[in-house]
C-alpha cells in the first residue's frame, strides 16, 4: 500500500516502522524535521497520489495545518485517517474540509502508549461511515489489537476524551495513594504486594508500577498531551452542559507540573508535584 504518516511523534514513529517492515511504501513528514527512513521535508510530497494518509499530531491547531497544507494535493481515491487527540467539534470541522475536496475522512483516535504502539497492540476507536471503516481496516488492522467503531464521525472523539479523563483522574489518585504509603514509612514492595490484591488493581497500575518503583518519568504518553486532553474534555463538557469539577480541578495540577518543567514527562511524573 501507499501509505503517508505525518507527524513523527512516539506512537507515528513506531506506525511508521511497523508498516514499513510489512513491506508498504511509506513517506513519512514531520514538523520538525527528523531523520527517519522515507522522510520528506515537503508535506505534499509527503502525501501526493497516497491511498491512506494518517495524521497524528498534537492537537486542532496542528491538525489545522497540516489539512492547510495538504488540501491542494487531496482528492478522489485518498483517505485521510484523523489519529490526533481532539474534540467532536473539531472533527466535524476538518471532516468538511477534507471531504469537499473528494477524498475520504475517518476519525481514528486510539489509547495505548508506546509499548503498545511497538507491539501492534494500539486499541482504535473510529467515527465514521461503515464503508469508510472497511476502507481503512487494510491499514489499520496490522497496526491494532482492536479496532472499535463507536458510531458517526464525532463520536469517537468523544469516547477517546471520556477515557483520557479517567485514566487521568485513575493515575493522579494512585500517584496519592502510594504517596501516603510512602510517607507513612510503607515500602513500595509491600504497597504494591496489597494493590495486586485489592480491587483498586487497575491496566494503568500494573503499567506504571515500575514507572513508580523507579523513579521513570521518560514518556510513553507525555503530561503535554494529557493535559491538553484534559482541556478539551472541559471544553467538551461545557458544550454539553456538564461540569467535570473534579477534572477541572486536575487541569491545574497539570499546570503546575508544566510550570516545573515537565511537559516531556509521562504525565504519572505528576506525583512530584505532591512534594513541592
Amino acid at each position: 500500500m501507499n501509505i503517508s504518516i505525518l507527524g513523527l511523534g512516539i506512537i507515528g514513529s513506531a506506525w511508521a516502522e511497523n508498516l514499513i517492515t510489512d513491506g508498504h511504501r511509506v513517506r513519512c513528514w514531520n514538523r520538525s524535521p527528523k531523520e527517519f527512513p522515507n522522510f520528506h521535508a515537503s508535506i505534499r510530497e509527503a502525501v501526493e497520489g497516497a491511498q491512506f494518509i494518517i495524521v497524528v499530531v498534537a492537537d486542532p491547531p496542528a491538525v489545522q495545518s497540516v489539512l492547510e497544507q495538504i488540501l491542494p494535493v487531496l482528492g478522489s481515491g485518498q483517505l485521510v485517517i484523523q489519529s490526533s487527540t481532539i474534540s467532536a467539534k473539531w472533527t466535524l470541522r476538518f471532516a468538511d474540509m477534507v471531504q469537499k475536496t473528494g477524498a475520504a475522512f475517518l476519525e481514528a483516535p486510539f489509547t495505548g502508549s508506546k509499548p503498545a504502539a511497538e507491539a501492534r497492540q494500539t486499541v482504535f476507536y473510529l467515527g465514521g461511515d461503515p464503508e469508510v471503516v472497511a476502507l481503512a481496516r487494510p491499514v489499520l488492522d496490522p497496526l491494532s489489537g482492536t479496532i472499535q467503531h463507536i458510531g458517526p464521525l464525532g463520536s469517537a472523539s468523544s469516547l477517546k476524551l471520556a477515557m483520557n479523563l479517567n485514566l487521568a483522574n485513575m493515575a493522579q489518585a494512585l500517584a496519592e495513594s502510594l504517596t501516603l504509603s510512602r510517607a507513612a514509612g510503607i515500602p513500595d514492595d509491600i504497597y504494591f504486594a496489597a494493590l495486586s490484591r485489592n480491587a483498586g488493581r487497575s491496566g494503568l497500575s500494573d503499567l506504571k508500577e515500575p514507572k513508580f518503583r523507579q523513579h521513570d518519568y521518560s514518556p510513553q504518553f507525555s503530561l503535554k498531551h494529557m493535559g491538553k486532553d484534559l482541556r478539551l474534555a472541559i471544553e467538551t463538557a461545557m458544550d454539553l452542559g456538564l461540569s467535570l469539577d473534579q477534572t477541572a480541578r486536575l487541569v491545574a495540577t497539570y499546570s503546575k507540573g508544566t510550570a516545573a518543567g515537565w511537559q516531556e514527562d509521562d504525565f504519572v511524573g505528576l506525583i512530584r508535584a505532591l512534594s513541592i
